[in-house]
């Protein structure tokens, strides 16, 4: 598996496949066609993989850079990008997924643009909804996975408590006993 969900929120873990992004050198996780293809495939977006090509892949880097701006400036409770809203109402216009009923059950297959359609639209209910107050970035300071808090009491810290919670938790831990030792 080459991508990881930690949200339960696709577009949100969609952001997150450009990780630590305020490094010097953050890291691309869709460096490549095949890699968006994969990021689809393991998503369950879609059960084929849609076959993109760099003309897809360039639309998902303006789309998931887009989304990051509008989850900011929602976070940071700034007005909207003008350019990232247009960004994402376009791509939201696109056409959906194709999800069909045969003898095994339900398949979903389509381009890469119509995923990027459907992460899109479910980008404007998050954004132009309730929801947006529970947008939140994770705490840990390398990470900058983006996610929608909706634990209870609204304090969740990390984007995911088995990496980035474990992490700093271990590390407190760590700081703790060698204080002691001292």
């Amino acid at each position: 598996m080459n991508h990881a969900f930690p949200c339960g929120t696709l577009p949100l873990d969609f952001v997150g496949t450009l990780r630590a992004r305020r490094n010097d050198e953050p890291m691309e996780k869709l460096a490549s066609p095949e890699l968006l293809d994969d990021w689809f495939l393991e998503s369950g977006m879609v059960d084929l993989a849609p076959g993109a090509n760099e003309a897809d892949l360039a639309i998902a880097l303006d789309l998931r850079e887009a989304i990051y701006s509008l989850v900011a400036a929602r976070i940071e409770r700034r007005p909207l990008p003008v350019e990232a809203v247009a960004e994402v109402n376009l791509q939201a216009a696109g056409l959906p997924v194709t999800v069909r009923l045969g003898p095994d059950g339900a398949t979903r297959t389509g381009t890469a643009v119509q995923g990027l359609a459907a992460l899109a639209r479910e980008v404007v209910e998050i954004i132009g909804g309730d929801e947006a107050a529970l947008l939140r970035e994770c705490a840990r300071p390398e990470c900058t996975q983006v996610y929608l808090d909706r634990s209870r009491g609204h304090r969740r810290e990390w984007c995911a408590m088995r990496t980035c919670g474990n992490r700093v938790k271990a590390a407190s831990y760590r700081a703790r006993q060698h204080g002691a030792k001292s």
